[in-house]
């Protein structure tokens, strides 16, 4: 396996654990930046228990809400693939958008110009400080792969096994983990 550096649009997949950081057991989190001074991403697959109608009621829509990272989790920070209609929007990587102008964002929702795979909202973020993740990596805490769906990952990463789907595509090693357990002392 050819091993990657991190970059802005690239996939973090935590590594198997039995034990560790409950906040990302079996999380896959897109980068949506990287530098010398740290690093911001979102975890994809983790729903949680609500709509952005339960947040802000007059937005009409079931789009669920996914718990982005630790950080800021009083927040709501949006990626998006439609930077045709937000305004404002910052290109993370392959037509894949982080942000722009929330008001317009509400009202093209609530008239159905947005679709549900055209955006994720979320909860909070991932944050690391400078040399942060490089030293998680060196600890073998996240795998890093291309995000080969580039902007259709919004529709693709919406279940919780894709961490599983992508584990499968590691081979090797990894095949034994992604049947095992989440929680192994429940087994």
């Amino acid at each position: 396996m050819i091993l990657l550096k991190p970059k802005k649009g690239h996939l973090l997949i935590a590594e198997p654990s039995t034990i560790g950081d409950m906040s990302f057991n079996r999380s896959v989190v897109l980068l949506a930046d990287h530098s010398t001074e740290g690093s911001v991403g979102f975890i994809l697959n983790k729903p949680l228990g609500f709509t952005i109608n339960d947040l802000i009621p007059e937005i009409k829509s079931d789009f669920k809400v996914y718990n982005g990272g630790p950080v800021e989790q009083d927040n709501l920070y949006f990626i998006h693939n439609v930077p045709e209609l937000i305004p404002g929007s910052i290109e993370i990587s392959s037509g894949i958008y982080w942000g722009g102008d929330f008001e317009s964002t509400k009202e093209l929702i609530t008239k159905g110009l947005i679709k549900k795979n055209d955006i994720r909202f979320f909860l909070g973020y991932t944050g690391w400080a400078a040399h942060q993740l490089e030293e998680e990596l060196e600890d073998n805490s996240w795998i890093v792969s291309e995000n080969r769906y580039e902007n259709k990952i919004l529709g693709k990463s919406t279940a919780t096994s894709f961490w599983k789907e992508k584990i499968l595509e590691l081979g090797g090693d990894y095949i034994i983990w992604s049947n095992a357990p989440e929680n192994p002392t429940l087994n």
